[in-house]
């Protein structure tokens, strides 16, 4: 069966880290992701994760979008050999164009920036600015502190049980995949 989603924007961090598994992870989902036609829509750099899941797309044949701002290309963060680079001004154009590419929203591990863009592309879909699923490839558990701090909102009333519910969280990137393609 074809999949419904023809690109998915993956966010995660433009560092390493220090656990190799997640860089390795980073990798494969990327090249799950050109193996299985689906293209992927990043960031646009290419260091640590986001280096990592660009590189296991490309060394599959897979289409790559790298959407990055102006500031970081003069600072020589973007990455030049992808099927195409776009170029934007600010970080909110840069949010606004990944998600115009897109088809659904996938989070591998990473820091600050990573959050900031998944919850806002989530709470664009829960605000009904979009329908576009929203997921987390939770590796070796990543995400499961988060969760329960989610879980500790919803509790207490700041965030609807739904929400939570509608958010596919996976270990793997067939299930991670999958889940997104149901929620479309």
């Amino acid at each position: 069966m074809t999949s419904p989603l023809r690109r998915i924007a993956v966010f995660c961090a433009s560092r390493p880290g220090i656990d190799d598994a997640l860089m390795k992870a980073a990798y494969d989902a990327g090249n799950w992701l050109a193996r299985n036609d689906i293209g992927l829509v990043y960031g646009g750099g290419g260091s640590g994760l986001m280096g990592a899941v660009s590189s296991g797309a490309l060394d599959a044949g897979g289409e790559v979008i790298g959407v990055i701002p102006q500031s970081m290309i003069d600072r020589e963060w973007g990455r030049h050999d992808l099927t195409r680079l776009d170029v934007v001004q600010t970080m909110h154009e840069r949010k606004a164009s990944m998600a115009d590419h897109a088809d659904a929203f996938l989070c591998l591990p990473g820091g600050l920036g990573t959050l900031e863009e998944i919850f806002e592309v989530w709470t664009w879909r829960t605000l009904g600015y979009h329908d576009k699923p929203v997921g987390f490839l939770d590796t070796g558990g990543f995400w499961q502190p988060m969760l329960e701090v989610l879980r500790a909102m919803v509790a207490n009333d700041f965030v609807h049980e739904a929400t939570l519910k509608d958010i596919v969280v996976e270990e793997t990137m067939d299930a991670a995949v999958a889940g997104l393609a149901e929620r479309v």
